[in-house]
């Protein structure tokens, strides 16, 4: 493996038994990768927000910094061990909820899904003709006009971005995951709700069951207090 290749592995690939080859997701839908995109247009100082809020008000480590080489800037998160789709998908959109909330839904992407993650760094966008990039922070603000490079970015160059950079430990991300089931529990508390959102079992296979609380928390249109209820649901499959 090149330099590059060594710290991408490093923070975001997943070893599968199962796979010719480590990804970011597993054939069960695993991951270390977590990765939350702001685009049409791309805005360096609310993404700076969240970056820096990342680590002031959660004491995260500091995510990697993307541009999408098309309109926009990504926050790749690392994480030491992996979790679920499922999981990965409560987390982002609770950081959404918290630091992008001011931000119309259609700006932010946030992946994985479960069924598909986000295209690696660094890739030659066809439409545009430039590359995606991992760029320091003290660099980001200058892609804001156009975010991505002309050539293909330096293999030495991408390491070096990466290998300052460290993943967030298992404990300290079950405990936010807590914390925030916690925090809107309290609120859905006000608001209870008649129907379960947990298929009864005679009604609804194992697999059946999973793909539906799934498509309860990345449902958008279904109330928080739901989705949380369907995501912590979801951690006896995990």
């Amino acid at each position: 493996m090149n330099p590059l290749e060594t710290e991408f592995h490093r923070l975001y690939l997943v070893d599968d038994a199962t796979a010719d080859a480590p990804g970011l997701m597993t054939v069960d839908g695993r991951v270390r990768a977590m990765v939350i995109e702001l685009a049409r247009p791309a805005d360096w100082s609310v993404v700076s927000a969240v970056w820096q809020r990342v680590q002031s008000d959660l004491d995260l480590p500091p995510p990697a910094i993307a541009v999408t080489g098309n309109d926009g800037y990504q926050l790749w998160f690392s994480l030491t061990e992996p979790v679920t789709a499922a999981e990965a998908s409560f987390f982002l959109e609770s950081l959404r909820q918290r630091f992008l909330s001011h931000i119309v839904p259609e700006r932010i992407s946030m992946l994985p899904t479960e069924t598909r993650h986000a295209q690696v760094v660094p890739a030659l966008q066809q439409i545009t003709g430039l590359w995606s990039a991992f760029v320091a922070p003290d660099l980001a603000a200058i892609f804001a006009d156009s975010p991505g490079l002309d050539v293909y970015p330096s293999v030495e160059a991408q390491a070096n971005v990466l290998a300052p950079l460290k993943s967030i430990k298992a404990a300290v991300f079950e405990a936010i995951f807590d914390q925030v089931i916690s925090d809107v529990e309290r609120i859905a508390a006000t608001h209870p709700v008649s129907t379960p959102v947990v298929p009864p079992p005679t009604q609804h296979s194992d697999s059946n069951a999973k793909r539906f609380l799934t498509e309860v928390m990345n449902d958008q249109s279904v109330e928080m207090h739901l989705r949380i209820e369907a995501a912590k649901a979801l951690l006896p499959y995990s």
